[in-house]
């Protein structure tokens, strides 16, 4: 029989399917390994149904977006953890998940955690500008939690961040009959063991769902569909009130004369935090070969 779900968890090549007839433990048809195509957390699929508690993925449905890390689809907000406690959060790293939510059309919270041990005021004051929805929180006190929780409901939000950032601490504390396991950070390196193994989509209540996925100790270059140089200043919000103002069409807004976006950052009106993100993503993006991408 068949029937339509969506996977709340991946493991060791099992897919979890929650349905109205309850939750089927699926392998995937080989022919998603033809086509270069995996099923996600996430994803709404058909499932070929066995009658004994298992079954076969059969299809995909249509994603609104997907990720390759986290390995998830159809995301509402994609919220990046940051912290300016142990771990100390590298602002690149926030932008380049932001970029990565701008150009799969998801949407962004910014959650500052362990706010009880440092405000992290810096952090704050790089993304008051972007208009995406800043929280400070902490796991520990509760502080800032109900606006959090707030933000969320109604959702499909999947949590990601440093390992040590606190990612199912916070989970936690949101719905406390998880107890989903965490880990320490370590003082010497300053930075998590991985406690979470796999992604998993977690049901709250009031249909909101929350996604732990691994920690990370850097981003790789394991992307989706690789980012333009010349689509990179339009993913960050608040350089978009500046780019048709630039003396030159074609500007790429690092040394060209009279670029509007430099003048705003200069002026204060752009965080430079962002600006120097932007030149490093340039840079890398620049280094794309166009050709073996087939662009």
């Amino acid at each position: 029989m068949n029937t339509e779900g969506v996977i709340i968890r991946a493991l060791s090549g099992f897919y979890y399917v929650r349905t109205p007839a309850g939750v089927i433990q699926c392998r995937a048809r080989g022919r998603f390994r033809l086509d270069g195509v995996s099923p996600l957390v996430g994803d709404r699929v058909t499932v070929l149904d066995s009658g004994d508690g298992t079954g076969s993925v059969t299809k995909i449905l249509p994603r609104k977006n997907a990720f390759v890390r986290p390995a998830a689809a159809n995301i509402d907000y994609l919220v990046m953890l940051l912290s300016a406690a142990l771990p100390v959060t590298d602002p690149y790293l926030a932008d380049r998940v932001t970029v990565r939510c701008e150009k799969n059309d998801c949407g962004v919270m910014l959650v500052i955690n362990k706010c009880d041990l440092d405000p992290a005021e810096e952090l704050r004051a790089i993304y008051a500008g972007t208009g995406y929805p800043v929280f400070a929180v902490s796991a520990q006190t509760g502080e800032g939690l109900e606006d959090l929780r707030a933000a969320l409901a109604g959702k499909v939000c999947c949590f990601t961040g440093n390992s040590g950032v606190g990612k199912s601490s916070l989970i936690n504390a949101l719905a406390p009959d998880l107890a989903i396991p965490t880990g320490e950070v370590s003082q010497k390196l300053g930075r998590g063991r991985h406690t979470t193994r796999h992604v998993e989509l977690f049901d709250i209540g009031g249909s909101t769902l929350l996604c732990d996925t691994p920690g990370f100790a850097s981003f790789g270059d394991e992307m989706e569909t690789p980012v333009l140089p010349e689509e990179l200043p339009g993913l960050f919000p608040e350089f978009r009130p500046y780019l048709s103002g630039c003396r030159f069409d074609d500007c790429t807004h690092r040394s060209e004369p009279g670029c509007a976006l430099r003048q705003a950052v200069e002026a204060g009106h752009v965080h430079s935090s962002r600006y120097g993100s932007y030149l490093r993503l340039y840079e890398e993006a620049s280094k794309l070969d166009r050709w073996e991408l087939k662009i």
